[in-house]
């Protein structure tokens, strides 16, 4: 059985230790200890340490039944050996953790809201609360109620205790199986199930900050961080104000509605060039419907272009065979590949994407699509050989 010091002092960074167990497989020599300061990977849903054994990078550390099993990929030629975690990444955890137990706690005091599920990520941490919706008002309170507790410097303890005596602590959830059970209090306030590593006080969690909240599956996910990456995030979102503000000549509170106003003008002149491209795309086909061939009661409108985007070709399109009698026969050449466009007005009886197929059984043509038009690409050889077969079957088509 492997002894867990971070249970009873989560602040120990270096340790003895002996090994009593070591495997090899899979490339990688798998190691148990007598004692350790690795906590073993989401037990509890908190992420393994980082560290090395003798200097060597630990790869992995699990629960093994009463064991942790620690993963190196170099051999330890010595049965005593120095275990050493990474502090910053243990003490983030720490900070995330007990973050967790308040946030938690504080969304059951203030809305009854018991937490169903978290996780810890190496940039943020969610809970999912049993609300179906937290409104914008609820969210400060709950953020200005759990900073509170956090700079009033409660203590943060841990214990053990039988199972019999579990009804004398008021915990949430009571559907615990163990018959010892490990509890982790925040002075009075919080009562929980927990075997993973926390912090001494709630000064240490140092800030919490609430990034946003959405629903997941009928509860409330609820996105925050604590500590060190609460200032982290702080820090990016200030340089990036700091930067918009200088870009708009603006002091940093106004930004918002400066930006709020960028928007409404981008809007605006996005409708007003909508209103212009159709005017151009309108203008364009008239151009291209007074140079067609009049053939079998139809207009047969021929174009090839260079240096456009396929968009504005289907644009103009669009248009033209929204006209009554129009077959629409587009060729582009851009890079590499050529494409096309071949299209027809609604009240025309014939199928377009069954004279794309009859096409593509004697040409080598990629693309697709309906009843009305079809676009696709070609080698740029074959372009104006394409286009004469859907040509000929359009016209077979209206023969027939």
């Amino acid at each position: 059985m492997t002894e867990r010091l971070y249970l009873n002092n989560p602040y120990l960074r270096q340790i003895d230790a002996r090994i009593v167990e070591k495997i090899y497989r899979n490339n990688k020599y798998y190691i148990k200890t007598d004692k350790t300061i690795f906590y073993p990977n989401l037990a509890g849903g908190q992420p393994r340490d980082k560290g090395t054994i003798n200097g060597i990078e630990v790869l992995d550390a699990y629960d093994e039944e009463d064991d942790i099993v620690h993963v190196v990929k170099d051999n330890i030629h010595s049965d005593k050996v120095v275990l050493s975690i990474d502090w910053d990444n243990r003490f983030d955890y720490m900070q995330q953790h007990s973050g967790q137990h308040l946030l938690s706690a504080v969304f059951y005091k203030l809305f009854n809201g018991e937490t169903v599920g978290f996780y810890i990520g190496k940039e943020y941490v969610y809970i999912d609360v049993n609300l179906p919706e937290i409104n914008s008002e609820e969210i400060a309170k709950v953020e200005e109620f759990a900073n509170r507790i956090i700079f009033s410097n409660f203590q943060i303890k841990s214990y053990i205790i039988e199972k019999s005596d579990i009804n004398k602590y008021p915990l949430v959830k009571n559907s615990i199986s163990n018959s010892k059970i490990r509890i982790v209090e925040i002075d009075g306030i919080d009562f929980s199930p927990c075997c993973g590593t926390h912090l001494r006080y709630t000064g240490e969690i140092g800030l919490i900050k609430i990034r946003k909240v959405e629903k997941h599956k009928g509860n409330s996910r609820v996105e925050f961080v604590c500590g060190n990456r609460a200032l982290m995030d702080y820090s990016w979102k200030s340089n990036s104000i700091k930067n918009i503000s200088n870009l708009l000549s603006s002091k940093d509170k106004e930004v918002q509605y400066k930006v709020f106003k960028l928007f409404e003008e981008k809007e605006e002149l996005e409708k007003e060039n909508r209103i212009l491209k159709e005017k151009l795309y309108k203008y364009k086909g008239e151009e291209l419907l007074n140079k067609a061939k009049y053939i079998h009661g139809l207009n047969f409108i021929y174009n090839k272009f260079e240096n456009v985007e396929l968009k504005e070709i289907n644009n103009i399109a669009i248009y033209l065979t929204s006209l009554n009698r129009n077959i629409v026969l587009f060729g582009l050449c851009n890079g590499d590949y050529a494409q096309f466009l071949v299209g027809k007005s609604t009240e025309i009886n014939i199928n377009m994407k069954n004279i794309f197929e009859e096409v593509s059984k004697d040409m080598e043509i990629q693309g697709g699509g309906n009843t009305q038009i079809v676009q696709g690409k070609c080698e740029k050889k074959n372009l104006n050989l394409v286009l004469e077969k859907f040509y000929e079957n359009i016209i077979r088509e209206i023969k027939d």
